[in-house]
């Protein structure tokens, strides 16, 4: 029900994200105005909801603004890209000095870096905030990552922390940084999501055509894997999608599905924001290869069945060793995934000056979103010894762990080669792994190559300074700087 008092902040945009984040304001005491560009959704809001608390329906966004607070908090929930930015050009001139606006979708963050630049021109504050947990998350508590201004973060910390989902006593929610910060820690989130689903998926595919599991039995494995250092949302929601039955055909539910997995975009986001950056984020780039290559249907099509495969495939493979083997696997892969997720996080924060704190950032993801695990702790502990650490991986939680599965890890992706199961994910994880570790790479070899065919020049490792040869001469060496 609406009350005379003004409301404290605004939601536009109400399909189910929006929708249910409104809800989850008014379910927490908080005074909330709701608009919709078709009025039928904000009708129906306060048809279904309006006693879960105080709504304010509006019109147009002139009545949206008109029944706020001042300062004026509204959160965009629409669609990124440009209606996002047509909503915000027509709510701008309504606004005043000091007010907030908080784009609370999957927009690109170098998108967040423009509007915050843009209405900070104006005296009004932006902040793009990252929320996960989809619509279930949303309105029961999400995962929240505001950016932008501490002093937008302060005006909007008592309704966001209290909104979010909590560890305890703690907030899933904090100040992540600058401008663009929240969406781009956001965006990794989603990659990390990419590799890990994916990873999952490998382990699924692993045990099921090798030991020849049902989906039923995988179930067991999953949930058994649950109760140790896999404990995940993820992986609690595998057992749940392979225990499922379809209720037409009466087989399981997973093979009733087209293997053609879709994507939003933030994954291809995330690869492509990392290579700008210069960071390798194998484990998610394998991961939206892996999607695009099962939505290939032309092909797939002419492929299978036609290109050979190999004709011994072991029979004999040991089951609850190989079970444990894969467990192993999948759990390295996912710590490899981690940790380029945080390497990718930490070089984007030098890059913007955004002084993201890594160990806060874990401590975001440890409920609420979908991402959600245990081991997010030992993250957390791991940058609170050394805030500087290089790598997750070199940390001694990770690197013991990683070295207990390294020899189970192995013999998975040699058994995927063997018997021809793709596992592009579990093999880009270990071959990052070796490349991290290995003292010297053959990019030695790559670089002669370069300099012999495009004089791009080489370094030494004895002296400084950068070299190259007169391949098509006398071949002999010439410091260029």
């Amino acid at each position: 029900m609406s009350s005379a008092a003004p409301a404290q902040i605004a939601v536009t945009g109400l399909a189910t994200m929006g929708r249910n984040l409104a809800r989850n304001l008014a379910r927490n005491g908080f005074r909330v105005a709701v608009h919709n560009r078709s009025q039928a959704k904000t009708d129906a809001l306060i048809a279904e909801f309006a006693d879960e608390g105080d709504f304010t329906p509006a019109a147009d966004l002139p009545a949206l603004v008109a029944a706020l607070e001042s300062p004026r908090k509204v959160i965009i929930m629409v669609k990124a890209g440009a209606p996002t930015d047509a909503v915000i050009d027509e709510l701008v001139p309504l606004l005043d000095e000091g007010d907030i606006v908080v784009d609370a979708g999957n927009a690109h963050f170098a998108d967040t870096r423009r509007r915050e630049n843009a209405l900070r021109e104006k005296g009004l504050h932006f902040v793009g905030a990252g929320v996960s947990g989809g619509e279930e998350g949303a309105l029961l508590g999400p995962s929240i990552m505001p950016g932008g201004s501490p002093e937008a973060y302060a005006a909007l910390e008592p309704m966001l922390t209290k909104i979010a989902a909590h560890v305890g006593d703690e907030a899933c929610c904090s100040h992540v940084g600058p401008d663009g910060a929240g969406h781009f820690v956001k965006m990794l989130h989603n990659g990390i999501e990419y590799a890990d689903m994916q990873l999952i998926a490998e382990a699924y595919d692993l045990l099921r055509r090798v030991l020849g599991l049902k989906p039923a039995e995988l179930a067991e494995v999953f949930r058994t894997w649950n109760s140790g250092d896999l404990e995940s949302f993820l992986i609690e929601i595998t057992a749940e999608v392979l225990d499922q039955v379809d209720e037409s055909s009466g087989g399981p539910f997973v093979d009733v599905v087209l293997d053609q997995a879709e994507q939003k975009g933030t994954g291809r986001w995330t690869v492509q924001s990392a290579l700008d950056l210069g960071i390798p984020v194998s484990g998610m780039a394998e991961a939206v290869f892996a999607r695009s290559l099962s939505g290939d249907v032309q092909r797939r099509t002419a492929a299978s069945g036609v290109l050979p495969g190999p004709e011994d495939v072991p029979s004999d493979v040991d089951r609850d060793k190989f079970i444990d083997d894969v467990r192993h696997a999948l759990y390295a892969s996912k710590l490899v995934a981690y940790a380029q997720g945080f390497d990718a996080i930490r070089a984007a924060s030098d890059e913007y000056e955004w002084n993201i704190d890594l160990g806060e950032v874990s401590k975001l993801w440890r409920a609420g979103c979908i991402i959600r695990a245990s081991f997010l702790d030992r993250i957390k502990e791991a940058y609170d010894r050394d805030a500087d650490l290089p790598s997750l991986l070199v940390d001694d939680y990770f690197k013991n762990a990683v070295g207990e599965a390294q020899d189970s890890w192995r013999r998975v992706v040699a058994t995927a080669a063997t018997v021809g199961v793709p596992a592009p994910g579990f093999s880009a994880a270990l071959s990052y792994y070796d490349g991290l570790r290995a003292e010297r790479l053959p990019a030695s070899l790559i670089q002669g190559l370069r300099d012999l065919f495009g004089a791009h020049t080489y370094r030494r490792i004895d002296r400084d300074g950068s070299f190259h040869l007169e391949w098509a001469g006398d071949r002999k060496e010439h410091q260029t700087d």
